[in-house]
C-alpha cells in the first residue's frame, strides 16, 4: 500500500511516500520511498529532497501559503524525473498530521466534512498548526479525487493521561464546560519512539516504562508507564512546557497582562511574541537551530545562556517524570536536537547521574542522526538515541485504518 504523507510544520510542509503492508506490526517496517520538505513558506520557499537525514538536492519552489505549497509539491512529485516513484495514480491513501484532535478525534480518521469542521473548531487551541492542515486539503482533493484522506492526530497518543495530570487547578465547572485540560502533543513521535525502543530492547510494549524526548523546533517530554502516555509537558496548546525553538514554554501567566500594559501591546501581539520570537531564538538573538548556536557557544554569552536554559529545563522535565513514574528503565533521545547535539546530551547525562545514568562518551560522539545505545552497558538507567520517523508512523496508522 502506497501512502502519501503530509506533515505541516510552523513554516514548512514535509511530504513522504511510504510503502507499508497491513500485516506489518510496527511503523519502522514500512519503506520510505521519498522524503521532501518545503521550507520558508510565504518567504523564500525552498524544496529539499532527503536521503535519511541528509539533504541531497534543493531547488526553489512557489509556496505563498500551505495550499500553494501542497499544489506545487504534488506537481513536483509527478515530474518526469520521478520514474523511480509510484505515480500519483498509485497512491492508496493520503495521511495528514493534525496537531490537535481534542477529546473526540483519538484515532486515525477519514477527513469528511464533519471531521474537517471539528479540526477547524480546534484551531482556537492550535492556531499555528491546525489551520495549515486544513489549507492543504483542497489541492490534495483536486489532484487525488478518489483517494481517501486520513487525519492522524498528535494528541491521540496522550488520551491515556489521567485527569489528575491533565486538569488545571481552575474551577472544575470551567474545565468541564470548555474541555480545558492538558492534551499533550507530539504523540505521533512519542509513539514511534516507544514502539521502536520496545523492539530494540526486546520487550513487550505494555512492559515499557520510559521517558521520551521529542526535541526539534517544538519540544516535549512524555512519561510512559506500561506502554501508555501518562503525562506530557505540553498542555491545552503546544505553547506550554519546555523552552523551544521560538516558543517560550512555561511562563508566569501574569507576564501576559504585564507585557500588554508595559509594552503597549495587544494580546494577540503578546501571543505572537511567545510563539514566534522567544525560546532559543529570542534568548540567543542568533538562531533556533542548535547546530548554529553551538558554533557560537564559546564566544556569545547569550548563546551560552540559551543553551544552558534549554538543557536545564529539559533536565527538570525528565527528572520530574522519572519521579512521577517511580523510576524508569530508559530515557529516549529523539528529534533533531536530541539526535545530533552532543553538548545537550552531555548535560542531560550529567544531570541524571544521581539516578544511575552513565553516558558512554564514545557513543555520544558517534551517534549523530543514527540509532544506538547512548549509555554504558552497566548504566542502571539506560539511554537510547532513536531518530524519529513521523512519516513512517503516520503511514502505518493510515494503512491499518484503511485495511480495517
Amino acid at each position: 500500500m502506497n501512502i502519501l504523507v503530509f506533515n505541516p510544520g510552523g513554516n514548512s510542509l514535509k511530504a513522504e511516500i511510504v510503502c507499508c503492508e497491513p500485516r506489518q506490526q510496527h511503523a519502522f517496517e514500512g519503506t520510505m520511498l521519498i522524503s521532501v520538505i518545503i521550507e520558508g513558506i510565504g518567504k523564500d520557499p525552498l524544496l529539499s529532497k532527503y536521503h535519511g537525514r541528509k539533504v541531497i538536492e534543493s531547488e526553489p519552489i512557489a509556496a505563498s501559503d500551505y495550499g500553494d505549497a501542497a499544489k506545487n509539491l504534488l506537481h513536483w512529485l509527478r515530474g518526469p524525473h520521478k520514474e523511480e516513484l509510484p505515480g500519483l495514480d498509485e497512491i492508496d491513501c493520503v495521511g495528514i498530521r493534525v496537531v490537535h484532535g481534542g477529546l473526540r478525534l483519538t484515532e486515525p480518521t477519514r477527513i469528511d466534512a464533519d471531521v474537517e469542521r471539528q479540526i477547524q473548531d480546534l484551531e482556537k487551541l492550535a492556531p499555528l498548526h491546525n489551520k495549515s492542515s486544513i489549507e492543504i486539503l483542497d489541492p490534495i482533493r483536486q489532484r487525488l479525487k478518489d483517494v481517501p484522506i486520513y487525519g492522524v492526530f498528535d494528541t491521540a497518543f496522550h488520551r491515556t493521561i489521567p485527569d489528575h495530570a491533565a486538569l488545571y487547578a481552575i474551577p472544575f465547572e470551567l474545565s468541564a464546560k470548555h474541555s480545558i485540560r492538558r492534551y499533550g502533543f507530539h504523540g505521533i513521535s512519542h509513539r514511534y519512539m516507544l514502539e521502536r525502543y520496545a523492539h530494540v530492547a526486546g520487550k513487550p510494549i505494555e512492559e515499557c516504562n520510559i521517558v521520551t524526548m521529542h526535541l526539534e523546533s517544538g519540544c516535549s517530554v512524555t512519561a510512559i508507564r506500561g506502554g501508555k502516555s501518562v503525562d506530557n509537558t505540553m498542555g491545552l496548546t503546544p505553547l506550554e512546557g519546555l523552552m523551544m525553538g521560538t516558543r517560550s514554554g512555561d511562563v508566569d501567566p501574569s507576564l501576559l497582562p504585564f507585557l500588554v500594559r508595559e509594552e503597549h501591546l495587544q494580546l494577540d501581539e503578546v501571543m505572537t511574541l511567545l510563539n514566534k520570537q522567544s525560546g532559543l531564538l529570542g534568548v540567543s538573538g542568533e538562531s533556533l537551530d542548535t547546530r548554529v548556536l553551538m558554533k557560537h557557544y564559546d564566544t556569545s554569552p547569550r548563546v551560552k545562556l540559551a543553551m544552558e536554559m534549554f538543557s536545564y529545563r529539559v533536565l527538570k522535565a525528565v527528572g520530574a517524570y522519572l519521579a512521577a513514574l517511580g523510576g524508569a528503565e530508559a530515557v529516549i533521545f529523539g528529534g533533531g536536537i536530541a539526535e545530533n547535539t552532543i553538548f545537550f546530551r552531555t548535560r542531560i547525562g550529567e544531570g541524571l547521574r544521581w539516578c544511575g545514568l552513565e553516558i558512554d562518551s564514545d557513543a555520544n560522539q558517534m551517534l549523530i542522526d543514527i540509532e544506538g545505545r547512548l549509555s554504558t552497558q552497566e548504566s542502571l538507567l539506560q539511554a537510547w538515541v532513536i531518530p524519529v520517523e513521523e512519516g513512517l508512523q503516520i503511514a502505518h496508522e493510515c494503512c491499518h485504518a484503511v485495511a480495517g
